[in-house]
């Protein structure tokens, strides 16, 4: 799967899921936490999707505000993991 597949995956998540992404709109770069379309316990419901979606283990130590900022962060993260680094 390419990062473009995974962006696009996680954006149709958060889309979904957050009513402030469709309120504002979304992009790739748009900060998910600092702009509010996110808060701490949707951090626990996207760390959820991508877990199930791209059969990810995500640990503690890596919800990092860098790895979740943007949607182009979080599929950067995703493929990471999925090719074996963190």
């Amino acid at each position: 799967m390419t990062p473009t597949a995974v962006s696009e995956q996680v954006r149709a998540f958060v889309l979904e899921k957050f009513p402030q992404a469709k309120k504002k709109g979304l992009s790739d770069s748009d900060k998910l936490l600092e702009s509010g379309i996110v808060d701490s316990l949707g951090i626990l419901d996207l760390v959820a999707f991508l877990e199930s979606d791209f059969k990810v283990q995500i640990s503690d130590d890596e919800l990092l505000p860098e790895n979740f900022q943007t949607v182009k962060a979080i599929a950067e993260f995703v493929e990471r993991k999925r090719n074996g680094g963190a």
